[in-house]
């Protein structure tokens, strides 16, 4: 199983009831997994992709407070939009058993950030469960729910990259079906409390996480139990299951005490002191910050992130970690360097995908404008100059209305074309774009609409008209959506029609300039979404003629994968393995020396 797929074992197992998730790679696939094995037993179950991390949250912690279990997953840039909800769940409890898994991506792989979900948990006062492989996070599901439900609070799970995307041989155990029905008990004081009362709902926290902290289901486990040592390796999440294999293979396992760490907050007391009063040094391995580091009482004998003895940023790849084991261990080892970053082709677009031209539309439409973008596969448009910042998700629309009113008060003007993708849209979009309309900030926006969420697996979107299983579900009308934004200009476009394309573009900077806020709809399926292959216009059969003079102007400006420079031949080709046949390309070459193969034999 891949990691993910044992967390949605995990979870079904244990009879979850309601499972909700926002995809965002690397825990995309647990919502997909679940459905399958729903579908697969015919389970009772609820599961959605919700617009957004919050609202999935929501209704999954609802499900909870009816004595159901339930979960809710996400990556850990998505735990910060989920955040208002997660710190009074903890507060007012749960019913049922409720995880919160939170994806964290050290590294990081793809994402904004390699925030530590950790601190979140710290900082909500829930008890969170670090996995170290695919096996024990699906171990880790059933406990979780124990523990959930022996105290009434959120657990949080805590996968990272290395266990959501490592598999594993994993023997599925049963399902146990729950025998419960929702059963709402109204008790307004703690489900709807006032400030006051909140008070009284912290201090019953405080004291949850001290009985936690004391719960010896998951108090660290002494790996070598009959080894004596003046020092102790501690870690926990894929750096525990790295440390186990190098100490093993390198014989350290007989002359270093190791723990690993299941529950990493909150830490066990009775663990702190034991290893406090019993090793003269400790090394603790843990991604990303240095939770478990920073709950050891007496630090000076503590060696970690925040001692400065592991590396605060990046992965603990296991290059790293041996040399970190080698060193405190007095011994020699750990001489190989880890992988040398970059290499390979960079990042780019798919070949015939739309977003590549309307980014080329874009720039020809608006040469000096300024380009927000968004969270997304089209994140990618920073290698056509058609992205120029990137924050966060739905901050495209809000960071046009503030270069607008910046520009506005300097007494300039400027051309800005903002980019979001469809799903992003649903997702963030429609506040900052309601704020702008009221603000009378002028730009223009275009939401890459391309009926899919494409970068994280082709989930559906609100406006895709199907569900999680594939189910028909009532679709958004997006349009509307817009123009209930209180948006005046909102038009569809195609954007593999560059010429039609670029010209709509231009009337939409003409509307926004007089306007306000103007939209623009490039609509056009993913390429590589199989569910939308109908959907596809008829292939076009390119080719480069002898006037090819290598300007590369096409590969530069337009980077299509499937137009290839040949270093030899001073001259650009195309690669039939890659070419989509969408036919872009032939309005891109500044001399026109790419043309169209017709059937009957001519080219145009």
């Amino acid at each position: 199983m891949l990691g993910n797929d044992a967390i949605a074992r995990g979870l079904v197992e244990s009879g979850c009831a309601i499972a909700a998730s926002y995809p965002g790679t690397p825990a995309s696939e647990i919502l997909s997994s679940v459905v399958r094995w729903r579908n697969a037993l015919a389970l009772r179950l609820h599961a959605e992709w919700s617009v957004n991390e919050k609202v999935a949250f929501e209704i999954a912690y609802t499900g909870s407070l009816t004595g159901l279990r339930a979960a809710v997953s996400m990556k850990q840039v998505g735990l910060n939009v989920a955040s208002d909800p997660l710190m009074s769940a903890a507060y007012m409890g749960v019913k049922g058993g409720f995880l919160v898994i939170s994806a964290d991506d050290p590294g990081p792989h793809s994402s904004q950030t390699e925030q530590d979900s950790r601190l979140m948990a710290m900082m909500a006062k829930i008890p969170v469960l670090d996995p170290s492989s695919p096996a024990h996070a699906m171990e880790l599901v059933g406990l979780g729910y124990e523990l959930s439900e022996a105290f009434e609070i959120p657990v949080m799970l805590r996968p990272t990259t290395r266990i959501c995307h490592a598999c594993q041989d994993i023997l599925p155990g049963e399902i146990r079906p729950l025998s419960r029905e929702a059963d709402f008990r109204k008790f307004p004081d703690r489900w709807a409390a006032t400030p006051k009362y909140r008070h009284v709902l912290h201090k019953e926290l405080t004291q949850k996480l001290a009985a936690i902290a004391a719960w010896p289901r998951t108090a660290p486990v002494r790996v070598n139990p009959g080894t004596k040592a003046e020092k102790a390796v501690v870690a926990s999440g894929i750096a525990a299951a790295h440390a186990q294999e190098i100490l093993s293979e390198s014989g350290l396992i007989d002359r270093v005490a190791f723990y690993r760490v299941v529950q990493p907050y909150p830490l066990h007391a009775e663990f702190i002191a034991h290893v406090l009063s019993s090793y003269e040094e400790i090394l603790v391995l843990e991604e990303t910050a240095g939770v478990i580091e920073m709950q050891m009482a007496d630090r000076s004998r503590v060696r970690g992130k925040l001692s400065g003895t592991v590396p605060e940023a990046g992965e603990l790849v296991p290059e790293i970690a041996e040399r970190l084991i080698a060193s405190f261990a007095g011994v020699a080892g750990g001489s190989v360097a880890p992988p040398a970053e970059g290499g390979g082709r960079r990042p780019t677009l798919c070949a015939g995908c739309p977003h590549r031209s309307s980014f080329y539309a874009i720039k020809k439409a608006a040469p000096k404008g300024i380009y927000p973008s968004d969270i997304g596969c089209y994140t990618l448009g920073l290698n056509l100059g058609g992205v120029d910042t990137v924050l966060c998700m739905g901050a495209a629309i809000s960071q046009a209305a503030g270069f607008y009113q910046a520009y506005r008060l300097s007494g300039k003007q400027a051309d800005i074309v903002a980019t979001i993708g469809d799903s992003t849209f649903y997702h963030a979009g429609v506040p900052p774009l309601m704020d702008a309309v009221v603000q009378g900030a002028r730009f223009v926006l275009v939401i890459l609409d391309n009926s899919t969420t494409a970068m994280t697996g082709y989930q559906p979107t609100p406006g895709a008209g199907r569900g999680a299983s594939g189910e028909p579900t009532t679709a958004v009308d997006m349009e509307g959506l817009v123009r209930a934004c209180g948006v005046s200009y909102c038009k569809v476009g195609t954007p593999s029609r560059l010429p039609e394309f670029t010209a709509l573009l231009k009337e939409a900077l003409a509307a926004s300039r007089a306007e306000g806020p103007a939209v623009v709809i490039a609509r056009e399926p993913c390429v590589m979404d199989r569910a939308q292959a109908k959907r596809l216009p008829p292939r076009k059969h390119v080719y480069i003629t002898e006037e090819c003079n290598g300007c590369r102007y096409c590969t530069s400006q337009f980077e299509c994968p499937a137009l290839v420079y040949d270093e030899e031949g001073k001259r650009v080709e195309v690669d039939g393995l890659l070419c989509t046949g969408c036919g872009v390309c032939l309005h891109v070459c500044p001399i026109q020396a790419i043309k169209e193969q017709l059937p009957e034999g001519g080219s145009r």
